[in-house]
């Protein structure tokens, strides 16, 4: 079970972060204070601390330092209600994990917790590395090549299919570099309106645009110093890729409303589940952008391609729900495992992580049943979807296979989104491309 230390002077915001870590499943502890935070964890550490930054009897620079003299790998997230720039760059630069503005969004705030603690998970019994779990040669070649090119300053290109672990190959290179002690500060490029990713990778000044109450840092700012994550950079505006491309090149950015650039020494990663060299023929992305990100270009393979990693992550991600279930959980036996390996898993590695949670919810004997079993392994066929037929173009595929999530869906976009695998923005343009009708419910 997740756990977490929640600090803030503010007895309703402890009480409203509480209740809705209860509602997701996480044990929570609270703390008024900076002293109190503390006393608590030494009592009982934890994996995670969230910490206001500002209280009457200390900072959270203050808690972070404690409980990091406990238990140096504790992750720990700020929240404030001031968006004090040099105070959110001084606190990545001491390594906090994130650093997020109040008034929050919870499910922003459960994202980041997740994700800093996504490594961190039943790695004390997970054979393997802690952030990427596998020994077959396909992976072994890539984390070798990850931690080769990690020694050096070079921006990365990482291209692979969705859910095969991205993000943690981009940690692992950063785990291993001179860069370590310094920020890894993550940003998904397809998870913000247009309008509002220029501001969160370069940041804002005060009044900078219509609500821009306070100053605030961008990511680049925020990992001065260390890497930066450009998750999904195919999803980025070409409107925004000059701005990007000009930093890469000057390293320095300018943020909104700002008359003067500010210098910041970032390695960046950039990630994407499309090939950029097809989008830079279809003039969707800037040619000298993509080279200048192609630097040094890596691929992570799918799972079908390292299908000797199953079971070891089976084992991981059996480790990692165990602790949550009321019973004995089951067995993923040799014979279960055989099957897993058939089975070609086009969801890779986050399709494998949902059913092994599934499997160890829903099964009543000692081992899943046969109908748990992906529909492949199982030996199971299925008719093909209607309008699927031979001699049928991808185009006209892809349109049909839009059109009919979206009547799944009665026209919701974000639901759509889920179900197919992209990201919102994707869907947007698929809809513009190909003329449907404009959505019927928001």
């Amino acid at each position: 079970m997740n756990q977490v230390l929640v600090v803030d002077d503010e007895a309703a915001m402890r009480a409203a972060l509480e209740a809705n870590f209860r509602r997701q499943g996480w044990r929570v502890t609270t703390a008024s204070g900076t002293s109190e935070a503390l006393a608590r964890f030494r009592q009982a550490p934890v994996p995670l601390v969230i910490t206001d930054m500002r209280m009457p009897d200390g900072d959270g620079l203050r808690v972070m330092q404690g409980v990091r003299a406990l238990v140096p790998e504790t992750a720990v997230i700020f929240l404030t209600a001031f968006g004090n720039v040099p105070e959110a760059v001084n606190a990545m630069r001491e390594g906090a994990c994130d650093y997020l503005v109040k008034p929050i969004c919870f499910e922003q705030l459960k994202d980041a917790a997740a994700r800093v603690l996504g490594p961190r998970a039943g790695k004390e019994a997970v054979k393997g590395d802690p952030e990427f779990i596998g020994s077959s040669p396909a992976t072994a070649r890539v984390i070798a090549r990850a931690r080769q090119v990690a020694r050096t300053d070079a921006d990365i290109l990482l291209e692979a299919e969705s859910g095969t672990g991205k993000e943690l190959l981009a940690r692992l290179i950063h785990r291993s570099s001179p860069r370590r002690p310094r920020p890894f500060v993550a940003v998904n490029c397809a998870g913000f309106p247009d309008t509002l990713l220029e501001s969160e990778l370069f940041g804002h000044v005060r009044g900078a645009f219509t609500g821009a109450l306070a100053s605030k840092a961008g990511k680049f700012e925020l990992a001065d110093g260390g890497t930066l994550l450009l998750d999904e950079i195919g999803e980025m505006p070409l409107s925004l890729q000059p701005k990007l491309l000009r930093v890469l090149q000057e390293r320095e950015i300018d943020r909104l409303g700002d008359t003067r650039p500010l210098r910041v020494n970032v390695r960046v990663i950039a990630t994407t589940n499309r090939s950029l060299r097809t989008q830079v023929a279809e003039g969707k992305f800037r040619a000298d952008l993509f080279f200048r990100l192609n630097v040094i270009p890596l691929s992570l393979p799918p799972l079908r391609e390292r299908r000797e990693d199953i079971p070891e992550l089976v084992e991981y991600f059996a480790h990692k729900y165990r602790p949550a279930l009321p019973a004995p959980s089951v067995q993923f036996t040799p014979e279960v495992l055989q099957k897993l390996q058939e089975y070609d898993w086009p969801g890779n590695v986050r399709e494998l992580e949902n059913w092994v949670r599934r499997a160890m919810v829903l099964s009543t004997g000692a081992v899943p049943a046969p109908e748990l079993l992906p529909e492949a392994a199982s030996g199971k066929t299925e008719d093909p979807p209607a309008g699927i037929e031979a001699g049928k173009s991808l185009r006209e595929l892809e349109r049909t296979l839009l059109e009919k999530t979206l009547a799944a869906t009665g026209g919701n976009r974000t639901r759509t989104a889920g179900m197919l695998g992209v990201s919102l923005r994707t869907v947007r343009n698929k809809i513009r491309e190909y003329g449907l009708p404009p959505r019927r419910t928001p």
